[in-house]
């Protein structure tokens, strides 16, 4: 017999009034949808890669990519064409691409980026939010920030606020995590005096303070994307010695662990990545480099941790000469002590950690975290994830009639 809440005894409504709100919580995250399979699981994170949907044939090159946890995603696309003689009679059509979950292709689909003048540059950025869920943020500098949201797919668009839409106590699936300046908010990191972290949100692509921050000075640098464990990983410097440091979450962001880096040198890191492996993690220090010829994203040290992030050993301290001696965006770890590293003229491949290192065939290519693996671009309009370190799967993905 059911029983309406409003006449229930009084020890009845306070039990139905509990699940209730057991179920909501469970539910959300401060309102936010919690999609179904979206939450990373420690089973099968390290397995083969996704196979993902042929892209060839799409007009223009990728200029930003991403993918959900269920693999589907979003590129913007972009096709310029130049006049030397005049370059202001350039111009940039910028496209959207979208890939649903278990599609053999890409489809394009629309975009509410307008065209541009050819000396404008592209520099819209895309944020892909769960399955069907994704923000273009475009505009700074001189420009005023513009940002759009999709639900859909990509099939339609809507404009989105892109001041702060107030507070969140944790990260739901499907959100990406960022740092937004505290004390100027819109003002870029260069001029901020303190940083705070933000959710950007998959119910509606605004952003939202992080309750819970860590304690890593006034400018920390998020990962954008969980890794394949569910942790959340921040870089910073520990407050008072300016030492390198990292933080982690492993419930959604309401709390957070510090450890400090066992840095060579006193001076603080430009940043630092972290990568999540089988049997390891790797954090690895960027910062400028004493001696040797000049390179682009130097990489001052690796460290390893055995314990999920509780203690690190540095495995390699670069100098002037021995190479890798750079780093294009993340290591790629595997399993048994091994992980690569991608430099700036070559690829470095190490079978003890990161304490020696050999010069792999083939150049290297910038590696970033994904929902479904590290994703590096192997060659014009090719690219491979792996989620094991050892396995890659390949995909075309534009460059109209030209990929190769």
């Amino acid at each position: 017999m059911r029983v309406p809440v409003s006449r229930a005894p009084a020890p009845l409504r306070a039990l139905l009034a509990l699940l209730l709100a057991w179920l909501l919580a469970a539910c959300t995250g401060d309102g936010e949808p919690v999609g179904e399979g979206e939450r990373p699981s420690a089973e099968g994170t390290f397995g083969a890669p996704p196979r993902i949907g042929d892209g060839a044939g799409l007009p223009g090159r990728a200029a930003d990519l991403g993918f959900a946890a269920d693999g589907s995603g979003f590129a913007l696309l972009a096709e310029c064409v130049s006049d030397p003689a005049r370059p202001a009679n350039g111009f940039c059509r910028q496209r959207v691409a979208a890939l649903d979950r278990d599609a053999e292709r890409w489809e394009q689909r629309t975009s509410p980026l307008p065209e541009l003048r050819g000396t404008d540059g592209v520099s819209a950025r895309l944020w892909v939010l769960g399955p069907g869920r994704a923000l273009i943020e475009d505009g700074g500098g001189e420009e005023p920030p513009r940002g759009w949201f999709t639900g859909d797919g990509g099939r339609s668009w809507r404009t989105v606020d892109p001041r702060p839409a107030g507070r969140t106590p944790d990260i739901p699936a499907g959100a990406a995590l960022t740092a937004e300046c505290a004390t100027d908010p819109g003002a870029p990191a260069e001029t901020c005096a303190r940083e705070r972290l933000a959710v950007v949100s998959p119910r509606d692509g605004r952003r939202r303070e992080l309750v819970a921050q860590p304690a890593l000075g006034a400018h920390p640098r998020p990962a954008a994307v969980a890794e394949p464990d569910g942790s959340w990983w921040v870089s910073g410097v520990e407050p008072g010695s300016g030492r390198p440091a990292v933080a982690v979450s492993r419930d959604g962001g309401r709390s957070w662990s510090v450890s400090r880096l066992p840095s060579p040198t006193g001076a603080p890191p430009w940043y630092t990545v972290v990568v999540v492996g089988r049997d390891a993690v790797y954090a690895a220090e960027m910062g400028e480099l004493r001696g040797g010829e000049p390179v682009k994203n130097p990489l001052r040290a690796l460290h390893r941790s055995l314990d999920g992030g509780r203690g690190w050993e540095r495995t390699w301290t670069t100098g002037p000469v021995a190479e890798p001696r750079s780093l294009e965006g993340l290591p790629v770890p595997g399993p048994g002590g091994r992980i690569e590293l991608a430099a700036q003229w070559s690829g470095y491949g190490s079978a003890d950690g990161g304490r020696t290192f050999r010069e792999l065939d083939g150049g290297g290519a910038y590696v970033r975290r994904t929902p479904v693996g590290l994703l590096r671009e192997r060659s014009r309009c090719r690219y491979e994830l792996t989620r094991d370190g050892v396995r890659w799967s390949e995909f075309p993905l534009a460059c109209g009639d030209d990929t190769p």
